[in-house]
């Protein structure tokens, strides 16, 4: 849904504010509301799980929202966790990531189900984003999808308990019960 007819860019976004938390996808504006408790505290077991692992083995950095990924003018997002892997690190700027990231995690609400499972699913594979992770904090399931093509193809998945893994990141899983905890 349009907000106005206007198509907006990344320096429209620039002139809004840091207290504004908005989002643009194909030129549309999308208000962001503010995250749950549970979804922040996905959002930090994640984080330390991937920052960890990505810190062992020097293979790149992590972001965390809010932080700008400018995909371009049209596009720009705030993914939950972003990934770039340290032969990408030259798109990492210190006013957000211009360029490919790598991997993307989207920690989805039910406020944001269609915007993170569709609209972002198809920006990232259309701008060649090798991994997308969508976790579901009310469901308790993580979705990894890697890049074949065109288009994402689930790698691994789980429900409530067991682990997902990363084709991208070798070695690299995720237990379920470490993320979800009570």
């Amino acid at each position: 849904m349009r907000t106005t007819s206007k198509v907006w860019t990344y320096e429209d976004y620039l002139r809004l504010g840091e207290e504004e938390r908005c989002e643009i996808i194909e030129g549309e504006l999308y208000p962001m509301p503010g995250a749950s408790r549970k979804h922040q505290e996905v959002a930090l077991e994640l984080a330390i799980t991937f920052r960890s692992y990505l810190k062992s083995k020097d293979l790149g950095k992590l972001h965390i929202s809010p932080f700008d990924l400018i995909l371009s003018e049209e596009n720009v997002v705030q993914p939950d966790l972003v990934v770039v892997l340290k032969e990408n690190l030259s798109v990492v700027k210190e006013k957000g990531i211009f360029g490919t990231p790598d991997l993307v995690v989207e920690i989805v609400s039910p406020s944001s189900l269609k915007k993170d499972t569709e609209d972002k699913r198809r920006l990232y594979a259309s701008y060649g984003v090798k991994e997308f992770w969508l976790a579901f904090p009310e469901e308790r399931v993580i979705e990894v999808f890697s890049l074949e093509g065109t288009e994402y193809k689930v790698y691994s998945w789980a429900y409530e308990e067991g682990q997902v893994c990363s084709k991208l990141l070798e070695g690299f899983c995720v237990r379920l019960e470490e993320v979800f905890s009570d």
